[in-house]
């Protein structure tokens, strides 16, 4: 059984809820979910929790994405990936490849983005997309994302293909489309694949067939990725036995519980595993108390 995440190499063409439910058909479970949507056209890397996995998902750290990308220079489309309607079209004969570069200089560090129409944002509580299909246009509010890297390769006009580090919340969509204005030709996405999302990467991946393959021959826990191991961007306590126990009836260990020692050098706040033997058996908040024992407030027991 798998009690953590699988990595799929997302097929285009689906969704990703798609991909939950022939993941939960070929795992026989029904607790798994998704974290990190792809639009249908993209592939690539789709975190899928399974069973205990769910419960990990809103600690994950996936504040940084990678995503290889082509985009087509002289198109704009409605949805701004060549899925859409084209709206407007444009010369592109001219632009260079040292044009394209420097364009992409411009386009890293912080900035602002508006996010595309068609896109899960909610507005009154109506997704953005299905508002798009009826036609409208509304205001949206700019978000601020960061461009860690970017990174031309290839240029064989009119198609331009870049790699990009993201934060969270970035539309590679809207990146294309506002990197096409800047060069003053328009631009739609072609193609996506995220190669990386947090801790998670497409060297790991495995194909919704490769998963099926695997569970006909009793090898898919091999391809899971533990909650411990997901969740590794947060410091670790072990505990020692009066500490689990404790963790198994829901009630928060003392500082004296854990396993070993450990510097008190961390802030307020801050979230940590609780763990045995690199099991995951809680993910807990460290509160310092000035003078007296820091403690320890539980927020999810995997246990």
């Amino acid at each position: 059984m798998i009690n953590g995440f699988v990595v799929i190499d997302k097929p285009a063409g689906i969704t990703s809820h798609d991909v939950v439910s022939r993941v939960r058909r070929i795992l026989g479970t029904r607790k798994v979910g998704h974290t990190g949507t792809l639009d249908p056209f993209a592939t690539g890397v789709l975190p899928v929790a399974v069973n205990d996995g769910t419960k990990a998902i809103p600690f994950l750290d996936e504040g940084s994405k990678t995503y290889e990308a082509v985009m087509q220079l002289g198109v704009a489309t409605d949805t701004l990936d060549m899925t859409g309607a084209v709206i407007r079209e444009a010369e592109w004969q001219t632009i260079t490849r040292a044009q394209v570069e420097s364009e992409l200089k411009k386009f890293t560090g912080h900035l602002s983005q508006i996010p595309p129409m068609y896109s899960a944002i909610k507005r009154d509580g109506q997704p953005l997309y299905k508002l798009a299909r009826q036609g409208q246009v509304v205001e949206r509010t700019p978000r601020e994302i960061n461009i860690f890297s970017l990174e031309l390769l290839s240029f064989t006009p009119p198609f331009v293909g870049f790699r990009v580090v993201c934060s969270r919340g970035t539309y590679v969509r809207t990146l294309a489309d506002d990197i096409g204005s800047s060069l003053g030709c328009c631009a739609a996405l072609k193609e996506l694949r995220r190669t990386a999302s947090g801790p998670f990467d497409i060297s790991n991946a495995v194909t919704l067939e490769g998963l099926e393959e695997a569970c006909r021959i009793g090898t898919q826990a091999d391809l899971s990725l533990s909650p411990c191991a997901a969740l590794a961007h947060l410091p670790e306590f072990p505990l020692d036995d009066t500490g689990i126990a404790l963790v198994r009836h829901g009630r928060a260990p003392g500082w004296h519980d854990l396993a070993a020692s450990f510097v008190t050098g961390y802030n307020d706040g801050d979230l940590v595993r609780l763990t045995r033997d690199r099991e995951l058996l809680a993910v807990a908040q460290y509160r310092s108390a000035g003078d007296a024992e820091p403690r320890i407030i539980l927020k999810r027991v995997f246990m």
